[in-house]
């Protein structure tokens, strides 16, 4: 859609008619909401600007350019947001071309466009990166790591700071504190031209006298900061206002050189239920629009999520030496009530996966126990301080590592997948994972005591497994829940339920049942035994095949001289999980409960 000679009044209505879209396709789907709303004018003003099929459009995090697939070429695709096989709630190259880079992690974008930028000048081309980045993201290093080689390059990149005062949940830090200073609107523009036109004036004598009166002044505004890395700053402006945007991105697009253009937003914009700092309204499934109430009918089972919330919460109110962090998901992950009821003890830092790791280190070493509370695909950004700083000092951290597995409609860039794989080679670090409620519980309280780095997985929703009772964890102990006959079925932390869902459909065989518990370190003498009992073992887990948890069993039997066993896994194939419904995605790639029978029967059978 082409908006270079559209009227201001028309794009008025086209923003009232895209936040309609929006909504009703979001209250059906589920998705990103309040966010994507807020950013809607901003997006429009970028189209009216730039050119989205030249200029290189870059979306941190991306969960908020709802309106910038629509404006391309979505529209009528749109219905299918975050469905299986539809359009994805993140950019995607692959969808359109209009979509430069996969994003779905935040503070990559700054990054991004200094790359691009660096390929349009060695190509020597007319085009600008531009970039929208919340003020979230601004709390991340990387974002500073690029605005530094940006200052100094001087390379052509404007960049929109999308600033509703709010990340996923309250914002945490000294940066999002300084964005917001009153003293920063419209009179701190008209007085920074008056005085740049009062300086031109003075005599070079005066020069040094009127510098340091225009640096004693900045130092009042959120601009210093940017202009001090060496990028202009122009703002804060209104964010919902079309021509005060449009005329804004035309002076930047017109300066050569990288610019921060500072927008003030309000999240949920156009729809009054959700507008303003509602953490709820972030992410949302399906939703009766008029009352803004949840069409999700309320279910008694728990989610894994909630049973390591409520576990936590009566060991801390036991133990003062527990303690906590999260990097800007105190809901998702259940640390809230613990940042309500302990804010001495519990952290949220904001979206510093990085330095949340790392500042753990140090209260192990002075006899605290912390939990480092992460999504899996998150605890990636964290990799080497897990190495580093935790794992290489042998320090007593506990990662609680949510969403384990398939995420569903989020995709390929929030499928939890990798963290087996990832974590397996390092030394000193332990891996376990519980099934249902109750091993969750003694999981966690293992967890307390335990005084070297531990890595806890467990799944997004609730657990596959039954309620029933479970022996207390002892370090690399396996648990046999079921004897059978030949066909040995290993499962490790929701694979356990998984397989035992499977272990239903095998009418006619009688398979054993193996809860792993530990991946690192395995139960050695327990395998050795089962073996010599079991000729067919197939392993679930929600992870990786490559360096996953039938890789282990295969690595020690190779290592023990182990044979005679036919080892089949059912753990994801090297491939990036597609977005979609957790059901239809696990049905893509054959992992119902009665897909895996039958293939269990077929290799049974051979």
């Amino acid at each position: 859609m082409n908006l270079h000679e559209t009227s201001h009044s028309e794009l008025e209505a086209l923003a009232q008619k895209l936040r309609r879209k929006i909504l009703e396709t979001v209250s059906r789907n589920g998705g990103h909401l309040s966010s994507t709303l807020g950013a809607v004018d901003l997006i429009i003003g970028m189209h009216a600007v730039f050119d989205p099929g030249k200029d290189p459009f870059i979306f941190d995090v991306s969960h908020q350019a709802y309106a910038h697939k629509l404006l391309t070429d979505r529209w009528e695709r749109f219905d299918t947001l975050r469905q299986f096989g539809g359009v994805s709630g993140y950019t995607s190259p692959e969808e359109s071309a209009f979509d430069y880079y996969k994003a779905g992690h935040s503070s990559t974008s700054i990054s991004l466009a200094v790359g691009a930028a660096k390929a349009i000048r060695l190509k020597g081309e007319d085009r600008i990166p531009v970039v929208m980045i919340g003020d979230g993201s601004l709390s991340a290093g990387m974002v500073y790591e690029a605005l530094n080689e940006l200052g100094d390059r001087k390379y052509p990149v404007v960049i929109v700071l999308n600033d509703n005062e709010m990340s996923i949940a309250k914002p945490i830090g000294a940066i999002s504190r300084y964005l917001s200073k009153g003293m920063a609107g419209p009179f701190y523009q008209k007085l920074k031209k008056k005085t740049e036109a009062i300086l031109e004036r003075f005599p070079e004598s005066a020069t040094y006298v009127a510098k340091k009166f225009e640096e004693s002044f900045r130092l009042i505004t959120p601009g210093m900061l940017f202009e001090e890395l060496g990028i202009e700053y122009i703002g804060p402006i209104d964010g919902h206002d079309l021509a005060s945007i449009i005329e804004t991105l035309e002076i930047a697009k017109s300066m050569g050189k990288p610019v921060i253009v500072h927008a003030q937003t309000i999240k949920g914009k156009g729809y009054t239920i959700a507008e303003g700092p509602l953490e709820h309204w972030h992410g949302v499934g399906p939703f009766d629009i008029e009352t803004g109430k949840s069409l999700k009918k309320p279910g008694g089972v728990k989610s894994a999520t909630q049973i390591f919330s409520e576990t936590m919460q009566a060991l801390a109110a036991a133990d003062e030496r527990i303690v906590g962090v999260t990097a800007a998901m105190p809901g998702g992950t259940g640390l809230s009530p613990l940042l309500e009821a302990y804010p001495d003890r519990f952290w949220d830092v904001a979206i510093a996966e990085q330095h949340a790791v790392t500042s753990m280190g140090p209260l192990a070493k002075e006899g605290f126990k912390p939990f480092v509370a992460i999504y899996s695909t998150f605890l990636q950004r964290g990799y080497d301080q897990v190495i580093h700083d935790i794992a290489l000092m042998d320090l007593g951290v506990t990662f609680a590592i949510d969403r384990a597995g398939i995420v569903g409609e989020d995709g390929e860039t929030h499928q939890g997948a990798f963290d087996i794989s990832y974590l397996r080679p390092i030394p000193n670090l332990t891996l376990m994972a519980p099934w249902n409620e109750k091993s969750m519980q003694k999981a966690l309280r293992f967890a307390a005591d335990y005084p070297r780095p531990l890595a806890l997985r467990y799944p997004r929703g609730a657990f596959l497994g039954r309620e029933e009772e479970v022996p207390e964890y002892e370090p690399g102990r396996a648990h046999l829940l079921r004897e059978g006959e030949k066909i040995l079925l290993v499962g490790y932390g929701n694979g356990v339920g998984r397989a035992l869902q499977t272990a239903e459909k095998l009418n006619g065989l009688r398979p054993g049942i193996l809860d792993l518990r530990f991946v690192k370190p395995l139960d050695e003498a327990l395998l050795t035994e089962l073996a010599g009992r079991y000729s067919r073992w197939f392993v679930f887990s929600d992870g990786a095949r490559m360096g996953g948890v039938a890789s282990a069993i295969e690595e020690f039997f190779s290592e023990a001289g182990i044979g005679g066993v036919a080892l089949t896994s059912f753990e994801y194939d090297d491939a990036f999980i597609p977005h979609g419904k957790t059901v239809d995605v696990e049905r893509s790639l054959g992992l119902l409960p009665e897909q895996l029978a039958e293939k269990i029967r077929e290799r049974v059978k051979n």
